[in-house]
């Protein structure tokens, strides 16, 4: 696939139920590797960073195969500890193997990480939280090497800021160290709670799931689970701005709506209409779109993964708005983007001043960075003729046929190929 061509002008209406959650599924599957044997993990979206996430795993010796959505990871017999560089450029989330592999075998070896292009994330208090524990890391020759000969054993962490991937990659430290680890300023984010869950099936011994202090008493070794992933909720919000920027009406199932409820306050101001149910939330607007101003914070703040969305949204509003972005210091990337299709957008530091126009343009654009690229796609339902998004390679790596799925749902969507 190189690219997605979109012709503007139809008001989207019909369901879609999202898949599970790539920033779960993913974490998931590392977590297998705490525990010799066979874990089997439901509602896997079928995207290229789980087939990269797949092959990392399978360079360390386990067995993955997959049944629709649903992948069985072996772990039984892991024959290298190195994560190589060909594959975790290609994907930040990559790094969460260094926690299971050191608190199970005593050391790893993983190249430092890649992925989209949206900021340094730097790589600090993964480091400075596994050393907490008794383990030993040196960053040499673009590799992050830990050993912990002694093994592992509990510590009071206290993270500078809720990073995803950092509390991620401690609470799968900890759950095989010796003693009780406890982790302040966790991240929050749903995606942390449905790790807690596996790692619990597993026989981990872990307080606190949701808040932002974690307490994790270390057990001698993990067994197996079975586990469901949690629903996708950006890629929810992602259909439900779809509906609101066309003035279309669509349900969208498959997610909890508390997972998203900063987002739907925010499109509620907007002028969206909202239906919530247990499993999912209709959307509809039949007035203009209002300029709401937002900054995003880690959850239950208004995710990251969703300004660029809203942005896309925010740039046919009735009025100007202000949009602060305070966790990755490069996600206005796409804005240039989005200006070609006749956006007003001025870019000042993280902050983005979105003057709402009567009309988007259809533009040849270049998708960013996995979200910019959904959004660059929403800002082509909505504007006057053809928008041609290249690069979509990004957009493949968070979304299953994304372009399939609008489509059954009204819009004139062609996935062109090389």
């Amino acid at each position: 696939m190189s690219a997605i061509l979109v012709s503007g002008g139809n008001a989207l209406h019909g369901t879609v139920r999202v898949s599970g959650a790539k920033n779960s599924a993913l974490k998931l599957m590392a977590a297998s590797l705490l525990a010799p044997g066979t874990s089997v993990i439901h509602n896997v979206p079928d995207i290229s960073d789980v087939a990269l996430m797949a092959d990392v795993l399978e360079r360390l010796g386990a067995r993955v195969k997959r049944d629709g959505h649903t992948l069985s990871v072996d772990a039984g017999e892991i024959t290298s500890l190195e994560a190589p560089y060909d594959l975790v450029a290609q994907m930040r989330a990559s790094i969460v193997v260094l926690g299971p592999l050191v608190a199970r075998f005593g050391q790893a070896r993983v190249a430092l990480p890649g992925g989209c292009n949206i900021g340094s994330r730097k790589i600090d208090m993964h480091v400075r939280g596994l050393e907490c524990l008794g383990v030993e890391v040196n960053l040499e020759h673009g590799f992050i090497e830990a050993t912990a000969p002694a093994g592992l054993s509990g510590a009071d962490v206290i993270l500078d800021f809720p990073s995803v991937g950092a509390t991620e990659n401690l609470l799968m430290a900890a759950v095989l160290a010796k003693g009780t680890t406890t982790i302040e300023n966790a991240a929050r984010e749903p995606e942390i709670g449905d790790l807690v869950d596996m790692l619990v099936e597993m026989g981990a011994h872990i307080a606190g799931r949701g808040s932002s202090t974690l307490e994790i008493t270390g057990v001698p070794e993990l067994s197996p689970a079975e586990h469901t992933t949690v629903g996708d909720r950006i890629e929810a919000g992602t259909f439900l701005v779809a509906g609101a920027i066309t003035g279309g009406e669509i349900t969208v199932t498959g997610f909890a709506p508390a997972h998203l409820e900063m987002v739907l306050t925010k499109m509620s101001l907007a002028g969206c209409e909202f239906d919530l149910a247990d499993d999912g939330a209709t959307v509809r607007r039949t007035g203009p779109v209002r300029p709401v101003d937002v900054a995003t914070l880690p959850f239950p703040g208004f995710p990251t993964d969703m300004q660029a969305q809203f942005m896309a949204l925010m740039s046919i509003a009735e009025g100007g708005c202000l949009i602060t972005e305070n966790v990755f210091e490069n996600r206005f990337m796409f804005a240039d983007e989005l200006k070609r299709m006749g956006a007003d957008i001025d870019i000042e530091g993280h902050r983005a001043f979105v003057r709402g126009v009567p009309r988007l343009e259809g533009a040849p654009v270049r998708s960013p960075d996995l979200r910019g690229g959904a959004a660059l796609v929403l800002a082509g339902l909505a504007a006057e003729g053809e928008t041609l998004v290249t690069e979509v390679h990004h957009i493949m790596r968070g979304y299953e046929d994304f372009a399939g799925r609008l489509g059954a749902l009204g819009a004139d969507v062609r996935v062109l190929d090389d």
